[in-house]
């Protein structure tokens, strides 16, 4: 950023991405050149644009995906239902030893066809479970705001993960800074982006020795209200770290690539943020600035 001020001449426009405490920024900086006094001076405008640039790119995504769901929805939904009603219809034939049709209960190509209707049933079922999970995307339900303890948010959130954190010997530290820190915000779609974090560090630090997942509240330097989940578990690469929010990005096996796109997209409603640092073996922190 200093680099770029120095040498940024009048009618200039430069775009410089800066990384503050771990919160990305990205920065449009324009200079213009002015005379007073027989002085010449330069006047540089600052602005951050990273919240429009992420609002932005949600809508796109928002817009596809309800192109895309749309679309699957109209051609597999047919598919699922007849596959369905010829599935029962084949359960309930009765078949003589010639067999109905030229098949019997107890032939091979009896048997291939129920099979094969009821894997065509099944796999229909589980693409429409599957995009219906994409449509929450575009289903956020707008904020409904109030003002409520951090303390009694975080005593919430413990409460609904008190099954993980007994199945497993781990440590799980709740800290908030002041006791009396108070948020403004909505409690249940707050609730439910800690929870996608939590369940996150949970399978993160599954294989992990002497576990340790924190959740912390505090104000940072500019009197920000500060939510964060850390994990020690084996953390995130450079190279992921910057798709992780994306829709359908996932590095699980069985990750649909939702949580936290869900979870950004619920930040964005209340005016705020989610960012991550990651130091691999080390330390995981997702940050939500308010």
């Amino acid at each position: 950023l200093v680099d770029t001020l120095i040498n940024l001449k009048s009618g200039e426009r430069k775009l410089v991405k800066v990384n503050d405490n771990n919160e990305i920024l990205q920065l449009t900086v324009y200079a213009s050149e002015f005379m007073l006094m027989e002085n010449r001076y330069t006047l540089v405008s600052i602005t951050n644009i990273q919240s429009e640039l992420e609002e932005q790119e949600m809508k796109a995504w928002q817009d596809l995906i309800r192109v895309l769901t749309h679309e699957i929805m109209n051609s597999v939904t047919p598919i699922a239902s007849l596959a369905s009603t010829v599935h029962g219809l084949l359960q309930n034939v009765e078949y003589d030893e010639t067999g109905k049709s030229g098949l019997s209960r107890s032939s091979e190509e009896a048997g291939d066809i129920i099979s094969a209707v009821e894997t065509i049933r099944k796999r229909s079922e589980g693409l429409l479970h599957f995009v219906e999970n994409y449509r929450n995307l575009t289903r956020i339900p707008k904020p409904d705001f109030s003002i409520f303890p951090v303390s009694e948010l975080f005593g919430r959130v413990r409460q609904l993960m008190q099954t993980h954190i007994e199945d497993r010997e781990l440590e799980f530290l709740v800290t908030v800074e002041p006791e009396s820190l108070e948020l403004t915000a909505d409690p249940e779609l707050t609730e439910q982006v800690l929870i996608n974090l939590l369940l996150n560090a949970f399978e993160a630090t599954g294989n992990c020795s002497g576990a340790k997942i924190g959740l912390r509240g505090n104000i940072d330097d500019r009197d920000r209200i500060i939510l964060s989940v850390s994990d020690n578990g084996p953390g995130i690469v450079d190279e992921v770290v910057e798709k992780i929010f994306i829709p359908f990005f996932t590095t699980r096996q069985e990750g649909s690539g939702i949580g936290l796109s869900l979870s950004r997209q619920i930040m964005r409603l209340h005016g705020g943020t989610i960012s991550v640092r990651s130091e691999p073996d080390v330390e995981t922190v997702f940050t939500l600035r308010f």
